[in-house]
């Protein structure tokens, strides 16, 4: 009679690393660090000396502590952050549950992710275990050290500081991305009315450069303001032989800019609301942008705009 064998530790981990660096970056807000915390996790696993009766439910608890860990000293360090601090651009989420999808796209999302970063690390950690991925409050409670019911507790906080903060209405994502689409079309030409008109009179253009870029997306507000600021430099990537590569981050739309040698110069990413784009967050960080691709020099890039810029 053969032997019916079950899962390796390793096959186990492997199908679970989706969904253990979905639940790290939620919590951290880094594609880094979430990388990091799954290697940490693995380490763990691989050395305990029992097999966990489920492995889903224990390397979700291994990778919750391990990132609230992290974060808490993260915390210290984006209080000394130079400028504006929004998390790494996500190009894709490797975790996918058919059965949550509005969940997880909505708390990937730029504009989530900084609700998420006023919550506290335990109330974080609930929120992305019980609201994001629907996890049992006595598996959230093993996860974070806590009782069921301070868990709730908990949960209860986390979700009025995250509604509080959240849209009442949002495009779907058919409109965003026609949106989008309408707005890179008039930025490549130079459009400054076709800009204007699908921005919100509102609209906020601020960079993540963390003083190491230069301020390519300075905080800016107002229509009439952000228009002419992009309008004013868009075209002119063509002629340095940028390119502006127009794709879903944190499953929002935005756009990669490349140097001519491909690098990346930073991204963009679009908040819109009832027809208009309220919000545009560029990264520029190079810190941030490694695991996008090779980095650019966006110094050199703001020194060639320049030039084209003066007169003759």
């Amino acid at each position: 009679m053969t032997e019916v064998l079950g899962p390796t530790p390793g096959e186990e981990f492997d199908e679970l690393r989706g969904l253990l660096f979905s639940i790290a970056y939620r919590i951290l807000g880094s594609v880094a660090e979430a990388e990091d915390a799954v290697q940490e996790t693995w380490l763990r696993y691989e050395s305990a000396g029992t097999k966990p009766v489920s492995a889903k439910a224990y390397l979700s608890a291994v990778v919750t502590r391990i990132s609230i860990d992290v974060l808490r000293s993260a915390r210290v360090r984006r209080e000394r952050y130079v400028g504006e601090w929004f998390p790494e651009p996500l190009l894709d989420d490797p975790y996918d549950d058919p059965a949550r999808s509005a969940e997880l796209a909505d708390s990937v999302s730029m504009a989530a992710l900084l609700l998420l970063e006023r919550l506290s690390p335990l109330e974080r950690a609930v929120f992305v275990l019980r609201e994001v991925f629907g996890f049992g409050f006595p598996e959230v409670a093993a996860a974070v050290g806590r009782s069921e019911a301070a868990c709730r507790q908990l949960a209860v906080r986390a979700r009025r500081h995250m509604d509080l903060g959240r849209p009442r209405f949002q495009a779907d994502r058919q409109e965003r991305e026609e949106l989008a689409a309408r707005f890179f079309d008039a930025l490549r030409d130079g459009d400054v009315d076709g800009v204007r008109d699908l921005l919100a009179a509102d609209v906020q253009l601020v960079g993540d450069g963390g003083g190491k870029a230069p301020a390519l997306a300075r905080s800016v507000v107002g229509a009439d303001n952000v228009s002419r600021l992009l309008a004013s430099f868009f075209p002119a990537l063509a002629g340095l032989e940028a390119s502006v590569e127009v794709r879903a981050l944190n499953g929002q739309p935005g756009a990669i800019l490349r140097d001519r040698a491909g690098g990346v110069v930073c991204t963009f990413v679009l908040d819109t609301l009832d027809g208009r784009i309220q919000t545009i967050r560029s990264v520029l960080n190079p810190d941030k942008l490694g695991h996008v691709g090779p980095v650019g020099d966006a110094w050199a890039i703001t020194r060639a705009l320049r030039q084209t810029r003066r007169p003759d």
